[in-house]
C-alpha cells in the first residue's frame, strides 16, 4: 500500500516541466498492458524547448482522438482507453487543451505529464502554468486518498505543491477553491463534544482550527457517513417494557380494534396475516430522518418471519395505484415490538457475558461499536442468532467468503440456545413441558454475507420497496476495512429505525480505500460501545495480545505453535520461506501446503510478493504460464475491486477467461482483467490482502528491507493469520520489535472524528 509520501514529496519529487521526463511503466499505469507505441515521453523536446506536432484542427473524439493526441506528446497510445473513462468521450481534446490532464489516468506520474506537455506546448510551458498547478493539486489528493487520506492539512499541500516547483502554492490553492476543484474545511482543533457557551455569551476567544483540503467524493461520503450514523441513532425508537406494552404499542393490534386508516406521519399499520415474504415499503418517515423508510417489524413471532424475502415483492407503483388504504396496507411492514423484557431473556441466555452485554446494548440503541479479537468474533453471531430467535430479520457481513464461512459456523452454533419459538433452551415453554413448536419451521435465510455480496444484491435479504436493505439488525464485522465510500453505501440503504452493529478488531490495519471509519467512530464515542472481555486463546492469541499493546514478548509453544526463522538477507528469507511451505510445517506441525500462506511486506523487494510467488511457483506448481504468465493449480489472488482480494487456484482458460475455482465457486477473469493486473500469484500476500482472513498456518516473513513499512498495526495483523501455526521468518533485527514498541499505524487525515462529535453534541442539545 502506498504510503502517505508517496507522490507527497520526498526524492525526486521536485521538479517542473524543465526537469527530466520519466519513463512510463507497461501500459502506462499498473495495470500492465504492454504497448506497441513509445514505452516513454522522455526526450520529446529538444533542448531549445521546441515541441512536436500537436494535432491541427478538431480532434476526433473517443479511443481514436486520445491516441492520436497521446502519439504526438510521445505518450504511449495504450493509455487511449483509459484516458477516455477518466476524462470522456473528448479526452483528446482536453488533453491537447490542457496536457497536465493526462494525470487524471491511473499510474501518471506528474514528471511523465510534464513530458508530454512539453512535447506538446513547447515554449509556452512552464513550471508556473495555471493549468498544470491545478492538475497537481488533484493529483496529490488522489495520491492522498491512496493512502487512507480523506482530507489534507493545507500546510501539507503547499509543501507538495512547492517541492514540485509550483511558485506560488497559495495562489494556486485560492484558484482551486474558486473554481470547485477542491473544497476547504476549518475543522476546530479543540474537543467539539465540550459543553456549548451559554446563550448570549460573548465568545471573545478565536477558535483554533486547521484549514483542510479535500476532493468532493471523498468529503461527501465523509458527510454522508456522518448523517447516517446520526440519523441511525435518532430515529431509534426506546423498547416497551414488557409483551402486554409491546402488543399495546403495535399499530397491528391498533387496527384490529379500529379499521380507520392511519393519519399522515402516523407510524405504519401492520397487516391481519403477516407472512415471511412483507417487506419494509417508503412509508413517511418522521422529520429530519433522511426520508429513509421504516425498518421492518419487531415480531414477538419468529415462525412468521424467520423466511426473509429475496427482494421486494411489488413495485413502489403498486403501492401508488392501490384502490384503497387496506389495499395499500398489504406492503406495510409488520410492526409489532420486541419488549425489553424478551430482549433481557436472550441475553441472559448468550454464551458469554460480553455477548449477553452486546445484545443488552443492541436493543437499546440503532448504533452499537463492538471490539475483540478472533475469539470474541462469537459475540456478534451471538446477537445474530438472538435477533433471529427474537423474530428480527438480522444478518451478518464479513469483509471476505472466509470472514462469511466462519461467522455462519459461529451463528449456527449460538442458535442452538434458542428453540423453534424464540425463548432460550433453558427457559423455553416447549422445552419444560415437553411440546413441539406449533407449525412447521420456516427455512431461514442465510445469517451470514459478505459486505460486497449484500451491496450488490447477490448475498442477503434483498431489498424492501423502498429500496432500504430488508433488515431490522445488521451486523458488520472487519469494521476496521469498510472505507468511507462502501461505508455510505451501506448506511444510506438501511432504513429508519434500523440497528446496525459495527464490529472489529482495533488492532489491525485500516481499510484499503480512504478513511479510518472504524477508529474514527470509537474516538468520537458518540454511540455504545461494547469492549469483549473474550482473550484469544493459545500461543498465537497471547503473541498477538501482547502486540496490540506494544509488547513484542517471547511465548511458550510446547507444540511449535510459534517458531522464529532468523535469516539474514533476504535472498535466505524467500530460500527459507520455500523450505517452510514445501516441508517443514507439512512434516512438523501436520498442515498440508495448500492450507499454508505466506504473508510479507509488499509487492515489491527481492522477499516480496512477486519474488516469493515466483520461488513458490518454481517449487510447488513449475510451469511455462501459458494462460497468460499461469498455468492450472497455479494458487491466485484475485481482486475484483480495488481492496479486496479473492484467494483461488487455477483450474482452466478459454475464450472467456481463465478459470478459477474460489472457495468451492467457479469464477472466470476476462481475459482484460488478466492483462490488467487484476490477478496475481497468490502463495503469497501483503498483509493487506489478507485481512479478514485466516488459515490453519501463516508464514510471515520479514525481511530487512523492510522495516520502513513495519507498523504495530501491520505485525498485528500479519501475525493473527494463522490459526494453528506461525512461523517469522525474521530478517529486521530490533527494526521489528521497535515498529512494535512504536510505530502503531500510519496516520491517516480525517474529518469524520469531528462531524460524528459536532452532530452529537448538536442532538444532545436540541434532540428535536
Amino acid at each position: 500500500m502506498n504510503g502517505p509520501g508517496d507522490g507527497m514529496n520526498g526524492p525526486g519529487g521536485a521538479g517542473g516541466p524543465g526537469a527530466p521526463g520519466g519513463t512510463y511503466g507497461p501500459g502506462g499505469g499498473p495495470q500492465g498492458a504492454r504497448s506497441d507505441g513509445p514505452r516513454g515521453a522522455t526526450g520529446t523536446a529538444t533542448a531549445g524547448g521546441s515541441a512536436r506536432q500537436a494535432p491541427s484542427g478538431p480532434v476526433a473524439p473517443g479511443v481514436a482522438g486520445a491516441r492520436r493526441v497521446l502519439a504526438a506528446g510521445g505518450a504511449p497510445e495504450a493509455l487511449a482507453e483509459q484516458a477516455v473513462r477518466a476524462l470522456g468521450e473528448q479526452a483528446g481534446e482536453t488533453l491537447r487543451e490542457d496536457p497536465w490532464r493526462l494525470l487524471t489516468v491511473t499510474g501518471v506520474r506528474p514528471e511523465q505529464a510534464d513530458t508530454f506537455a512539453r512535447a506538446l506546448l513547447g515554449a509556452e510551458c512552464g513550471p508556473g502554468d495555471e493549468r498544470r498547478a491545478q492538475a497537481l493539486i488533484g493529483w496529490l489528493l488522489e495520491q492522498a486518498a491512496l493512502a487512507g487520506h480523506s482530507a489534507l492539512e493545507a500546510s501539507a499541500l503547499r509543501s507538495a505543491l512547492a517541492a514540485r516547483a509550483v511558485p506560488d502554492p497559495d495562489e494556486a490553492l485560492q484558484t482551486a477553491i474558486a473554481e470547485g476543484e477542491v473544497l476547504v474545511f476549518q475543522d476546530a482543533l479543540d474537543d467539539p463534544s465540550a459543553a456549548p457557551r451559554p446563550a448570549g455569551e460573548e465568545d471573545d476567544e478565536e477558535q483554533p482550527v486547521r484549514l483542510l483540503f479535500g476532493l468532493d467524493r471523498f468529503a461527501m461520503a465523509e458527510e454522508s457517513v456522518a448523517d447516517g450514523l446520526s440519523r441511525l441513532l435518532n430515529t431509534f425508537e426506546p423498547l416497551p417494557e414488557t409483551d402486554e406494552e409491546a402488543a399495546a404499542d403495535a399499530p397491528g393490534a391498533a387496527a384490529e380494534a379500529a379499521s380507520a386508516p392511519s393519519g399522515a406521519g402516523d407510524e405504519p399499520t401492520g397487516t391481519d396475516e403477516p407472512t415471511g415474504t412483507e417487506a419494509a415499503t417508503g412509508t413517511d418517515a418522521p422529520a429530519g430522518t433522511g426520508g429513509r423508510g421504516a425498518a421492518g417489524s419487531e415480531s414477538g413471532d419468529p415462525a412468521s418471519s424467520s423466511e426473509y424475502p429475496a427482494g421486494p415483492v411489488e413495485d413502489v407503483e403498486d403501492i401508488e395505484d392501490a384502490e384503497d388504504a387496506e389495499d395499500a396496507d398489504r406492503f406495510l411492514p409488520r410492526t409489532v415490538r420486541v419488549s425489553a423484557a424478551r430482549w433481557e431473556a436472550v441475553a441472559g441466555a448468550a454464551p458469554s457475558s460480553s455477548a449477553g452485554a452486546l445484545i443488552r446494548a443492541a436493543a437499546q440503541s440503532g448504533l452499537v461499536a463492538h471490539t475483540g479479537g478472533e475469539a470474541a468474533r462469537a459475540e456478534p453471531a451471538a446477537l445474530i442468532a438472538a435477533a433471529r430467535a427474537l423474530g428480527l430479520r438480522a444478518v451478518g457481513a464479513a469483509h471476505t467468503a472466509d470472514g462469511r464461512r466462519r461467522l455462519a459456523d459461529l451463528v449456527a452454533e449460538a442458535t442452538t440456545h434458542y428453540d423453534a419459538s424464540g425463548f432460550p433452551t433453558s427457559a423455553s415453554p416447549a422445552a419444560a413441558t415437553g411440546a413441539a413448536p406449533a407449525g412447521p419451521a420456516a427455512e431461514p435465510s442465510p445469517a451470514a454475507v459478505t459486505l460486497s455480496g449484500l451491496l450488490a444484491g447477490r448475498e442477503g435479504p434483498g431489498r424492501d420497496a423502498d429500496g432500504s436493505l430488508a433488515l431490522d439488525l445488521l451486523v458488520v464485522l472487519d469494521a476496521p476495512q469498510l472505507d468511507l465510500e462502501a461505508a455510505a453505501l451501506l448506511i444510506e440503504s438501511l432504513a429508519d429505525g434500523a440497528r446496525l452493529v459495527l464490529s472489529g478488531d482495533p488492532g489491525v490495519l485500516w481499510s484499503a480505500g480512504p478513511g479510518r471509519l472504524f477508529a474514527d467512530l470509537l474516538a468520537a464515542r458518540c454511540c455504545p460501545q461494547v469492549a469483549s472481555r473474550t482473550p484469544d486463546f493459545g500461543p498465537i492469541g497471547e503473541l498477538v495480545s501482547g502486540i496490540g499493546i506494544g509488547e513484542l514478548t517471547q511465548v511458550e509453544a510446547p507444540e511449535k505453535e510459534v517458531v522464529i526463522v532468523p535469516v539474514r538477507d533476504p535472498g535466505e528469507a524467500v530460500h527459507r520461506t520455500v523450505q517452510l511451505v514445501a516441508d517443514s510445517v507439512p512434516r512438523a506441525i501436520g498442515v498440508p501446503t495448500a492450507e499454508t500462506q505466506v504473508i510479507t511486506v509488499g509487492h515489491g523487494g527481492a522477499a516480496g510478493t512477486r519474488a516469493l510467488n515466483a520461488a513458490l511457483k518454481e517449487r510447488l506448481n513449475p510451469g511455462p504460464g501459458r494462460f497468460g504468465g499461469f498455468d492450472p493449480g497455479d494458487r491466485v489472488a484475485y481482486s475484483p475491486a480495488p481492496g479486496r482480494t479473492v484467494p483461488g487456484q487455477v483450474t482452466g482458460a478459454d475464450a472467456d477467461g481463465l478459470r478459477l475455482e474460489c472457495g468451492g465457486a467457479p469464477v472466470v477473469v476476462p481475459r482484460e482483467q488478466v492483462a490488467g493486473g487484476a490477478l496475481r500469484h497468490g502463495w503469497a500476500l501483503t498483509a493487506h490482502q489478507a485481512v479478514g482472513m485466516r488459515w490453519p498456518a501463516a508464514v510471515v516473513v520479514v525481511p530487512g528491507d523492510a522495516a520502513p513499512g513495519l507498523t504495530r498495526s501491520w505485525v498485528y495483523t500479519a501475525f493473527g493469520r494463522g490459526e494453528r501455526h506461525l512461523s517469522v521468518v525474521q530478517g529486521a533485527d530490533q527494526a521489528l520489535p521497535r515498529a512494535v514498541a512504536e510505530i502503531p499505524a500510519k496516520e491517516r487525515t480525517t474529518r469524520l472524528r469531528t462531524l460524528l462529535q459536532l452532530q452529537h453534541t448538536q442532538w444532545e442539545t436540541d434532540p428535536a
